[in-house]
């Protein structure tokens, strides 16, 4: 299959973006493998294409302004648009048991530069190469802890999680979702924040009940929305015991 589209992921060496890059990549999608390490984003590049996928390894720091521009011209030079952007990269930091009070502003610093300031600096740079696509799609990889619907309801299983850093840091990138797809409206371009639920990976350990693969189907299905589809949402994985998805409170 061949669709003549081309998507970044940030944070596409390992994981739910490595995920996101490979099934991108089985639906025609030339995939732009964002990766702070060369070496690394090189290993995932040619495990991808061992898979089949056309996927070429951009060496990109979300914390780095001039990494992100040169990230941008060799997009603009080889391909003059980008119709997906993927912002997945995002890290996980806490001091102490990681209680709010034994939170310091160094891990708070750290964890909001990739999280939310990287996400916008990467946005924006890109955003002349998105509104250059027919009908681009941008998905902000977040979490179901960012929803403070979610984490202040008694009755869900987050509710004991009590922590500063990464849940605020997801809150934040929700509304930063909810803006861009506010201004973004007249435009064809949809904006949604992916829900990718609990997914053993390297930020937590590998802890979490659900796979990489599965958590990339929800930031694959909202990169591939169609004319008609949502915007300015928060969906994906429902801990309703439903195992399904779907939109979820801000």
């Amino acid at each position: 299959m061949t669709t003549n589209m081309t998507a970044l992921i940030t944070g596409a060496n390992k994981g739910i973006g490595l995920s996101t890059a490979r099934q991108l990549g089985e639906r025609g999608y030339t995939v732009l493998v964002g990766a702070r390490d060369p070496e690394r984003g090189r290993e995932a590049e040619r495990a991808l294409r061992d898979g089949g996928a056309d996927a070429y390894a951009v060496e990109l720091d979300v914390t780095d302004e001039d990494s992100v521009a040169r990230a941008a011209k060799r997009i603009s030079d080889q391909y003059a648009h980008l119709d997906v952007l993927v912002n997945n990269a995002g890290i996980a930091r806490g001091d102490g048991t990681g209680r709010p009070s034994e939170t310091t502003l160094a891990t708070l610093r750290e964890v909001y530069e990739t999280n939310v300031f990287g996400v916008v600096t990467v946005t924006n740079v890109l955003l002349p190469l998105l509104l250059a696509a027919p009908a681009a799609r941008i998905v902000n990889v977040s979490s179901e802890v960012g929803s403070i619907g979610i984490m202040t309801d008694p009755a869900h299983p987050l509710f004991p999680i009590a922590s500063v850093a990464y849940p605020s840091s997801k809150s934040a990138l929700n509304m930063v979702t909810a803006m861009y797809a506010k201004e973004l409206r007249d435009t064809p371009i949809r904006v949604n924040a992916a829900n990718p639920g609990y997914c053993a990976t390297d930020l937590n350990g590998n802890s979490g009940f659900r796979t990489p693969d599965q958590g990339a189907e929800v930031s694959v299905h909202l990169a591939t929305l169609g004319e008609d589809g949502p915007t300015g949402l928060l969906w994906g994985f429902l801990m309703d015991g439903s195992n399904s998805y779907g939109v979820l409170p801000w």
